[in-house]
C-alpha cells in the first residue's frame, strides 16, 4: 500500500507541475512569443519528469502499466479541472462530469482484477 500511496502523491505533484507547464503560459506568457513559452514550459516540465519518472517506477512494481495511465489520467482530470476553473477563470462546464463518467468506467475495468481479488 505504500507505493500505491507514493506514486499517488509523486504523479499527483508532477501532473501539478505538467499542467502549469502545458497551460499558464497562455494566461502569463501570451504577450511572449511562443518560444519564449516553449522555454519556460520546458523549465517547468523538469520537475514533472522529476517526479512522473520515479512515480511511475514505483508504481510499476504493484500496478500493470494500464492501471499506471489510467490513475495518471484521473489525476490529470482532477488537477486540471480546478485548474482550469480557478487559474485560468475558464467556466465549469458539465463536459467534465461526463469526462469523469468515462474515465470512471476505464478505472473499473483496469481495476476490476485487483477489485475483485484475483
Amino acid at each position: 500500500m505504500r507505493a500505491i500511496s507514493l506514486t499517488l502523491l509523486m504523479l499527483t505533484l508532477s501532473n501539478v507541475f505538467m499542467t502549469f507547464a502545458w497551460y499558464a503560459h497562455l494566461k502569463e506568457l501570451s504577450h511572449k512569443p511562443w518560444i519564449v513559452a516553449a522555454v519556460v514550459s520546458w523549465g517547468i516540465a523538469f520537475f514533472e519528469y522529476m517526479l512522473q519518472v520515479p512515480g511511475n517506477r514505483i508504481g510499476y512494481t504493484v500496478l500493470s502499466v494500464g492501471q499506471l495511465k489510467i490513475l495518471q489520467e484521473v489525476i490529470t482530470l482532477a488537477v486540471f479541472v480546478p485548474f482550469a476553473i480557478f487559474y485560468l477563470k475558464e467556466p465549469l462546464k458539465l463536459d467534465y462530469l461526463w469526462a469523469a463518467l468515462c474515465i470512471l468506467g476505464a478505472v473499473y475495468f483496469v481495476f476490476r482484477s485487483k477489485l475483485a481479488g484475483t
